[in-house]
């Protein structure tokens, strides 16, 4: 059978993101990597020459994954903030589940790598950061501050289910944004048509 180097490439930053998201960065040595994704040493620098390339592997993933959410933020039919919370609700899985969203693990990674002082990782997570703000702050007529809110309570309810924290009042937050939204429209409105 032959062998799929990009599904290769796939275990070996899913081993890397993994170890580093369960037992840190320091952790996350080469020989770590290949024994957990089941790869040899000398197949793991075939693929990634060092950490670093490691490092430059995950955050590719998370850039790929990010824009594709990004994208769906765009075109949901309930806008980019009520998709915003409701995804970030439901879609953060346990770090330790047999399958964790891609997205939410290669979150975490990242974040794991900037507390441990990693700059391309901080770099990285605020670039996604920033994105999905900006389509928020599109959404509610410009009001940078409303956006930051939003984003807020969906970081809020991602850290929440990300550690199997229930999410009870689900419907009642996306109303309230629903509501925060429709007025911050209205306002938009009514202040172009005075203008």
């Amino acid at each position: 059978m032959p062998r799929d180097p990009a599904a290769t490439r796939d275990r070996l930053v899913d081993a890397f993101a993994g170890l580093v998201v369960t037992t840190g960065a320091r952790s996350a040595t080469l020989e770590a990597v290949a024994a957990r994704a089941g790869v040899s040493k000398g197949g793991l620098l075939y693929h990634f020459a060092s950490k670093d390339a490691l490092v430059d592997g995950l955050l590719a993933r998370l850039e790929r994954l990010a824009a594709e959410d990004l994208e769906h933020m765009r075109t949901a039919p309930e806008g980019p903030a009520e998709f915003y919370v409701r995804t970030s609700a439901l879609e953060a899985v346990s770090l330790f589940a047999d399958s964790p969203d891609l997205l939410s693990n290669a979150l975490i990674a990242t974040l794991r790598l900037a507390q441990e002082g990693e700059a391309r990782a901080s770099a990285a997570y605020a670039a996604v950061n920033g994105a999905w703000r900006e389509l928020l702050t599109e959404q509610v007529g410009g009001d940078r501050s409303l956006a930051r809110i939003i984003q807020l309570v969906g970081d809020g309810l991602w850290v929440s289910a990300s550690m199997d924290l229930p999410v009870e009042d689900l419907d009642d937050i996306l109303e309230q944004v629903r509501r925060l939204v429709d007025v911050s429209t209205r306002s938009s409105r009514h202040a172009a048509s005075d203008g």
